[in-house]
């Protein structure tokens, strides 16, 4: 199956979250390229980008999943290759 590569940057204004997005980012882990998290204190925020190369409908999924939890923003940007 043919494969894309995708960067998924996620915004967690709600702590509680965090551990249903780990949990999900866990899930898909052998998709995963790279992750990046950054807390944003002065915002009271946390930044993460996941890289990532798998099927588009994988792609999907986890970002829809991501997009459900309370107080998570999330936003997927797709490369040409």
């Amino acid at each position: 199956m043919e494969t894309r590569i995708a960067l998924i940057g996620i915004i967690v204004e709600n702590p509680d979250s965090v551990e249903q997005l780990n949990h999900l980012l866990h899930e898909y882990g052998s998709f995963i390229v790279g992750r990046m998290g950054i807390p944003y204190e002065k915002k009271n925020v946390n930044i993460i980008s996941v890289a990532i190369d798998a099927p588009q409908d994988i792609i999907s999924a986890l970002s829809g999943r991501i997009g459900r939890l309370d107080g998570i923003g999330v936003k997927t940007v797709y490369s040409n290759k």
